[in-house]
């Protein structure tokens, strides 16, 4: 069975494992972009240059982002009880989602706004190197920040044997899917406003920093409307990985007590927790009442997967077709 045992228990990663990892990735996004959003700000009043407004902007909603993301990660992981029998995952969505907002109004429509402003009343910059001075320090904070969410993606995707970007769009996991394409857009955005106010200083006109405004806004709307549309998914209820998928069928084939599997189902309730559905034939011809405890027995022994939330077993019908993973 998926247990200490068995090398496939370690196919998935748990909640219990990842929610550690997630947290620590959180609050480093966190402590970053806290004192990057400070230091854009003072520098962004001294030299009036817009994308470095933007910046500011971008990186004090990716730190309120963080806070609402802790909530998520802290509420998600509150074991069930008997109001919520499958626990509070799903919580997780609910929270990133209002994080996915808050960039979207904080960060992309202030930016854009303010460059459309910049482009109506032109304002001169001044001090340049100052701005770029506290670009190079943010790059360097939003790099390690993004340096640590890569290495728990990478880390999980191998794990599930999946391409580490294809792993950041479709993990269960909100909070580290948040936090690399915030800090991912947060590098872009750093190039672009250094290059923006470059081409203001070179040329003497505002009207490339506040294009660069406008265009670090659009990057904010486009990362908040992904990640919008991932958390609602998981929300509406996202179909569980085919891997994950396999991973399961072969450890309820390779329990004792199992014939055959004819249908299984499994529903994404949280960050890296299933809740399993699914026919069995059991092995033998028992009475009712000994299959009965049988098939309890074997659902408890799924449960014992710290990714299995919980497990609802039937019988198959006899001419129940029967699933058979690849290789077997």
């Amino acid at each position: 069975m998926v247990s200490e045992a068995n090398p496939r228990r370690q196919f998935i990663p748990s909640a219990h494992e990842g929610g550690g990892e997630s947290t620590l990735t959180v609050v480093i996004a966190f402590g970053a972009n806290l004192v990057i959003a400070v230091a854009k700000s003072i520098v962004a009043a001294i030299t009036g240059s817009a994308s470095l407004v933007a910046e500011a902007a971008h990186s004090w909603a990716d730190t309120g982002n963080e806070v609402l993301l802790l909530v998520a990660g802290n509420r998600s992981r509150r074991p069930p009880d008997r109001r919520r029998p499958l626990g509070y995952g799903r919580e997780s969505y609910v929270w990133s989602m209002f994080a996915a907002m808050g960039l979207f109004v904080a960060g992309a429509v202030l930016s854009i706004m303010h460059g459309i402003s910049g482009l109506q009343h032109p304002e001169e910059a001044t001090d340049f190197l100052l701005g770029y001075i506290v670009l190079a320090v943010a790059a360097v904070f939003e790099g390690t920040s993004l340096i640590q969410s890569l290495r728990q993606a990478r880390a999980e995707a191998r794990l599930l044997q999946r391409d580490l970007v294809d792993h950041v769009i479709r993990t269960s996991d909100p909070t580290l899917r948040a936090v690399v394409f915030e800090d991912s857009a947060a590098i872009i955005g750093i190039v672009i406003a250094a290059l923006a106010l470059g081409i203001h200083q070179i040329t003497g006109s505002s009207v490339p920093d506040a294009i660069g405004s406008i265009l670090i806004g659009l990057l904010l709307g486009v990362i908040a409307i992904v990640l919008i549309q991932r958390n609602r998914m998981f929300l509406v209820g996202e179909v569980a990985d085919s891997r994950v998928r396999i991973a399961v069928l072969e450890a309820l084939l390779d329990d004792d007590d199992v014939e055959r599997v004819t249908y299984l189902r499994l529903d994404v309730v949280g960050p890296r927790m299933l809740y399993v559905i699914g026919d069995v034939d059991l092995v033998g011809d028992a009475t009712e009442h000994s299959v009965a405890a049988r098939l309890r027995a074997v659902e408890d022994r799924l449960r014992t997967s710290p990714v299995v939330v919980d497990a609802v077993l039937s019988l198959s019908g006899a001419d129940e077709p029967s699933l058979v993973p690849p290789g077997r």
